[in-house]
């Protein structure tokens, strides 16, 4: 069976969660959300990529909220590889965040991000941002969700950019995924897709 690992880094002010997901047979890897707030945040996470030798791929930003995308261009610097994320959250990337980065790949529901032997789905799942996405890997029942879902809560819909009803629309398809899948937010502790199907009152009252 193909091993996926993932270290998570608590970053930047509002203690965002940046993971390092790797293949574990091949060694390739992306980073997830790299929101760093301050350079000397990037040493633990440079210090596990040089540790486990691991090949950084990509760059992938759930959404171009400025707590999730400001070390993308320190980790561009580093790793030269491209920066992805949904069409229609790229225009965020200069608005919010570092003016240094931009996009390179612009993602689409149903696209897949693949390092190794490891394949990440794209689901697009607007209502916190236009652009939100959710990576999804049926083999190994993980998904990291960005600010879309959390334990017991969901992202804000609140900013100019957001929308309740994408997120009812969008809450409504999550509320379809297998009940095994572990699932790493943006913020915050993982949880269980079937618990948050049970507790989450933001899933129960659909």
């Amino acid at each position: 069976m193909i091993i996926m690992h993932v270290e998570t880094f608590p970053v930047g002010m509002l203690q965002t969660n940046c993971y390092v997901v790797s293949c574990k047979d091949t060694k390739e890897a992306i980073i997830i959300d790299p929101g760093l707030h301050l350079d000397i945040e990037t040493q633990p996470i440079f210090s596990y990529i040089d540790k486990e030798m691991l090949k950084i791929k990509f760059i992938v930003n759930t959404h171009g909220h400025y707590d999730h995308i400001d070390g993308d261009s320190l980790m561009q610097k580093k790793y030269a590889v491209p920066i992805c994320i949904h069409e229609r959250d790229a225009y965020l990337l200069e608005r919010l965040g570092d003016r240094d980065a931009s996009s390179d790949v612009l993602l689409k529901d149903g696209d897949n991000i693949s390092f190794g032997n490891v394949c990440l789905k794209i689901m697009h799942t607007p209502g916190h941002t236009m652009g939100s996405i959710c990576l999804i890997s049926d083999n190994h029942n993980v998904m990291f969700s960005g600010d879309t879902l959390f334990a017991e809560s969901i992202g804000r819909t609140d900013f100019a950019e957001s929308s309740p009803e994408d997120m009812n629309l969008t809450l409504k398809k999550i509320a379809l995924l297998s009940d095994a899948l572990l699932v790493y937010p943006g913020h915050e502790e993982t949880t269980i897709m079937g618990k948050e199907k049970k507790t989450n009152p933001f899933l129960i009252n659909l």
